[in-house]
């Protein structure tokens, strides 16, 4: 699904071993291999928010003399996908730097991650992580910060469904205490991203730990929850304005929760059907503005 340098395994097998300066700059070029060939070392190092140097110091550890010897190897990778780099400036061009522009370059860049996801890696992804999920005797979702919506949108369509999922979102600092009771039956679907909350790998770390199987929905190769997850999926975040999208994890949400109802479809039906009563009995919803007694 992301597209890959010529240098892409060698970085992420060294990655580990970097000082954090270098991580960063190394994460950006995994991310974007292709504005190695297209921009300056400076304007490289100012979008992933290193010094220049950091760049030159990042070459040398990788086994080259300095930065152009780098570059030389990303020469070839001009092929940019509709929302990479090349594309956006034209798309800026054309589309004007108006509301209407910024929503149009805003629109197209989503449709384009989100059909990525249908690659077939990312599909056969999704297919493995579907199916260790629907083998698990419970599911325990987390979530924090920016990604707690993935992970609400998760578990709320799954309790259609019935009582697989459990959400790691207590109050009062007691989201961990739901896995007081996991065990070696259970898998733990962790969402996060760059930067990544240290209280969702901590968590994830301690269900490791228990025995509880680990499978990620995640920005990179390079994040924390690879390194402990039996399955990935990964999706992009780059915007096209100041805060990352989550719109392509959310599509994975949703494809991996109809993928779990259609493992069983008779017990997804019967579990939507009670949903429908419960529902109707609370009068949940309505279809015009109700009225007020005065």
């Amino acid at each position: 699904m992301l597209q890959k340098g010529p240098l892409h395994a060698h970085i992420i097998e060294r990655f580990d071993d970097m000082p954090q300066q270098l991580q960063q700059a190394a994460r950006h070029i995994l991310e974007h291999p292709q504005e190695v060939a297209l921009v300056s070392m400076r304007e490289l190092a100012r979008n992933a928010g290193v010094q220049p140097s950091t760049m030159t110091r990042l070459a040398k550890s990788l086994g080259f003399s300095g930065y152009e010897d780098l570059r030389g190897q990303h020469a070839d990778v001009i092929r940019v996908g509709a929302e990479g780099f090349a594309a956006r400036a034209l798309q800026r061009d054309a589309g004007g730097t108006d509301g209407e522009g910024l929503a149009h370059r805003m629109l197209q860049s989503l449709s384009a991650q989100v059909a990525r996801l249908c690659e077939p890696e990312t599909l056969s992804q999704l297919s493995t992580m579907a199916d260790r999920l629907s083998k698990a005797r419970r599911i325990y979702v987390l979530g924090l910060r920016s990604c707690h919506s993935v992970a609400w949108h998760f578990h709320y369509v799954m309790t259609l469904l019935g009582e697989k999922t459990v959400h790691l979102d207590g109050p009062a600092g007691t989201s961990g205490d739901a896995l007081i009771h996991a065990s070696v039956d259970d898998v733990l679907l962790a969402i996060s991203i760059n930067p990544y909350s240290l209280h969702t790998l901590e968590l994830a770390e301690a269900a490791r730990e228990k025995g509880v199987g680990i499978v990620a929905i995640t920005d990179s190769e390079v994040s924390p929850l690879v390194t402990i997850a039996e399955h990935v999926v990964l999706f992009p975040t780059e915007s096209q304005t100041f805060f990352h999208t989550l719109v392509p994890a959310l599509a994975v949400s949703e494809v991996l929760c109809g993928l779990l109802a259609a493992e069983d479809r008779a017990a997804a039906l019967e579990g939507l059907k009670q949903a429908d009563r419960h529902l109707s009995t609370m009068n949940t919803y309505a279809t015009s503005i109700p009225r007020r007694n005065i």
